[in-house]
């Protein structure tokens, strides 16, 4: 009996779908795009209308060949990549490739990997929408010809690996930033507190000087007018004290003001993304690959592999009617009716250009808690899971009252003023409690109350209090605040430039091209970047510009609409482009990016310089001193050979420590001899084999992931090895060879407890760790 086939981005997609579906589906996966524009070459025939020349790529030959004998093998091929243009060209792609009659080939989409979902796609399914698929292919396109027209000559004039149509812009937000950080000048303010208390009491507070001799008192970076004042200096300050210290401190208002503070929306992909990165300390891309696994579906036990969270490429805040119903019942079940809004909340997103294809990110069942899961996640998976549970189930719930007072006291001339916030209502805050980091946090809601509410007592209009200090305070005023990765989305989301599917490649690619570096929290542009800005900004102005770039955004969400021919869009860019190009050509100028280094034989600055290897240093006197030196990862030059313990295998001579493209390594001393090996580190422990004399190292398979196995495998291709550290010593009998078969025994750290277990996969010996054991 014929099976249909269900063809997905990624193996791990499949194997979740495959478990629902059961024996009636053969489910395979694509591993992401089949088909590309080639990488050698432009691929754009710009005369025949912008015409794509795809070709299928090479490592994926295999795979379209084996989808291409399923297809024929099946009844019915749904082609199921994520839901979104980059997912519906996909399909497209293995349609072509594919060439089934339309009657056997359908499109189906899901914005959760649940059984209810997927069986509800598969009873709907659809053609490919080709105004999706014309959308992606004119940003493919567009971004072809901006990247592969322009990198070729920032690489002969400055040495710049590329240019791209939003990531050049990044780089100028950047840039522009550090231009405005370095230019600041600090100005020098002052304030006044008072510490004070009743005249019973020993419990103290702090009121804050608001008015001086009848002006509003303000910061000076504060707009300032005719009603206001700024302390600039200490001997105003000082004055300010002068004038209070001994005087009376009278009570002149007490005011209380009832407040409701509305829980946020939930998360859309770029404030999942900055809250990550605010409360967590992820990085976009970090964000977006764990995201990925918690989508794809996660082992949980008897249940099998589930999805936890819905499609996290989204700049929708949408709920399905469904998800909030299921919420309702769950925040009604667990915290009390108390807590639920009369009706489920509707979030209208103050984005321009929203897609609203698909819905916010939220779990897929609000009642698998983060804590119920826990045992089945990594540590990231489940802290990221459990921001995303709790501002969805925050955003289902009521609005948080809350009472803030108001105190003010006068002394003289001038007024103080203390002001605490208590809540009479937790409602979401139950729940959902994030202090917003200014500037980085992602308040969807006016309201900012501080809820670290200082102590307050209870004062009458007219009462005198005592003071216990007046106390000055220097500041000065800040600069604008360098991007982090989690302001900089943010602020590339309110300029309509990128999507939520771009803000991860964005930010990633632009630190590999080692334009921006990462100074601990914040992207600081490198002279590379700077320089290859300049020259952008100074040659294709139109091109990084935030405004055109913004637009052209636009220009391409109107395609999917079918309001814009993207043939048409394509040509009324690229000419202006074109003859923006041919005078780059002849006007920009060569740049030199010179280090802090100086040339060894020469003495001439070292300028930074590019290969497609990565950065190094070389002699500014280029082409009469040829003199280069090799960079690390890290930008610094690379270290001098350094001696080791080690011996040759080949010749018995000295091993030295040498640096290479991935890191220290050991090559002979000898020149004549041509013998390298990588450095291992050794767990103590011999090889099991009897006819072995190699021990177990720690090496790094292909995709860097941490395994141990023989050091003898270059010599006699010992196949030792494990995804888990070999034990020492504190296994049965205070050894570390299994009690049943004698195999070496390794140390699993699980959730539910670490194990000792046999390395044999036939042998079932296994116990808990008690702890005493010793393990690689």
């Amino acid at each position: 009996m014929k099976k249909s086939l269900v063809i997905v981005e990624s193996p791990a997609k499949a194997k979740t779908i495959s478990r629902i579906l059961g024996r009636d589906y053969q489910v395979k996966a694509s591993v992401g795009h089949v088909r590309d524009l080639p990488r050698n070459r432009l691929g754009v025939n710009v005369r025949k209308n912008f015409e794509p020349q795809y070709e299928i790529l090479r490592e994926k030959e295999p795979i379209v060949a084996e989808l291409r004998e399923a297809a024929l093998e099946a009844d019915r091929v749904y082609l199921a990549p994520d839901p979104d243009r980059e997912g519906e060209a996909i399909a497209w792609h293995l349609s072509e490739l594919l060439d089934l009659p339309k009657n056997k080939l359908h499109r189906i989409e899901f914005n959760e990997i649940t059984k209810e979902a997927i069986q509800a796609a598969l009873k709907s399914p659809r053609q490919i929408d080709k105004r999706l698929v014309d959308a992606q292919q004119a940003r493919r396109v567009l971004d072809r010809l901006v990247g592969y027209k322009i990198s070729p000559l920032l690489w002969r004039k400055v040495n710049g690996r590329s240019a791209g149509r939003v990531q050049s812009v990044a780089v100028r937000l950047i840039c522009e930033r550090e231009v405005d950080v370095v230019a600041f000048n600090p100005v020098e303010y002052w304030s006044v507190k008072a510490t004070l208390h009743k005249s019973k009491s020993k419990k103290t507070f702090i009121a804050s000087l608001v008015e001086w001799k009848g002006k509003r008192v303000i910061a000076a970076s504060d707009k300032s007018g005719p009603k206001t004042v700024v302390i600039e200096n200490s001997k105003m300050a000082n004055e300010v004290v002068k004038a209070v210290k001994d005087g009376e401190f009278k009570v002149s208002s007490v005011k209380e003001k009832a407040s409701t503070r509305k829980p946020q929306a939930p998360f859309i992909t770029s404030t999942m993304q900055r809250e990550a990165a605010n409360h967590l300390g992820y990085p976009v891309k970090k964000t977006m690959q764990v995201a990925q696994t918690l989508y794809e579906g996660i082992e949980l036990g008897a249940e099998g592999p589930t999805g936890l969270i819905t499609y996290m490429r989204t700049d929708s805040t949408r709920v399905a009617t469904q998800a909030q119903d299921e919420a309702r019942v769950f925040i009604k079940q667990k915290y009390g009716k108390q807590y639920l809004p009369e009706a489920a909340p509707v979030y209208v997103s103050r984005n321009k250009g929203v897609q609203d294809a698909h819905e916010a990110i939220r779990p897929t069942y609000p009642d698998k808690t983060p804590e119920r899961l826990k045992s089945y996640l990594s540590a990231d998976q489940f802290k990221l899971y459990k921001l995303i549970w709790e501002r969805f189930i925050a955003s289902q719930m009521a609005s948080a009252e809350l009472l803030t007072r108001t105190v003010e006291v006068k002394s003289g001339e001038a007024i103080f003023r203390a002001s605490a916030t208590s809540r009479k209502f937790a409602g979401f805050l139950e729940v959902y409690d994030k202090v917003q980091q200014k500037g980085e946090g992602d308040s969807d809601s006016d309201d900012d109350v501080n809820d670290e509410a200082v102590h307050l007592p209870e004062v009458e209009k007219g009462e005198d209090l005592k003071s216990e200090e007046i106390k000055p305070d220097q500041h000065f005023t800040q600069p604008p605040p360098r991007f982090s990765e989690a302001s900089l989305v943010r602020t590339l989301e309110e300029l309509g430039i990128g999507r939520p599917s771009t803000y991860a490649a964005t930010v990633a690619t632009i630190i590999d091209r080692k334009y921006v570096e990462r100074d601990k929290k914040t992207l600081m542009p490198t002279k590379l970047g700077q320089a290859v800005n300049g020259l952008l900004v100074e040659h294709f102005g139109d091109v990084v510009d935030v405004g055109f770039t913004a637009d052209m955004e636009a220009k391409l969400d109107r395609i999917e609409d079918d309001k814009v021919d993207w043939h048409g869009m394509l040509k009324e860019f690229y000419k202006p482009f074109g003859e923006t190009l041919k005078r780059a050509e002849e006007n920009m100028n060569k740049v030199l990016i010179l280090s802090d280094q100086f040339c060894p034989n020469c003495g001439q600055p070292m300028a930074i310089r590019s290969s497609r290897f990565g950065q190094f240093l070389g002699c500014a006197g280029y082409p009469e001193c040829k003199t280069k030196i090799a960079l690390t990862k890290d930008g610094k030059p690379v270290p001098e050979d350094r001696p080791s313990e080690e011996k040759c295998n080949t010749c018995a001579s000295p091993m030295l420590i040498r640096y290479g493209r991935y890191g220290d390594y050991l090559a002979c001393s000898t020149e004549e001899c041509k013998e390298q090996r990588p450095i291992l580190k050794t767990t103590g422990v011999d090889c099991p084999r009897d006819d072995c004399s190699g021990v177990i190292v720690e090496k790094k398979s292909r995709h860097g992931k941490i395994f141990f196995g023989c050091s003898a495998y270059s010599q006699n291709k010992c196949t030792s090895a494990y995804w888990y550290p070999p034990l020492l010593t504190g296994g049965p009998k205070d050894g570390n060879r299994c009690p049943k078969c004698e195999r070496l025994l390794i140390y699993k750290k699980l959730k539910r407890g670490d194990q000792i277990q046999c390395s044999g996969q036939e042998c079932d010996f296994s116990q808990l760790a008690t702890g005493q054991e010793t393990y690689a």
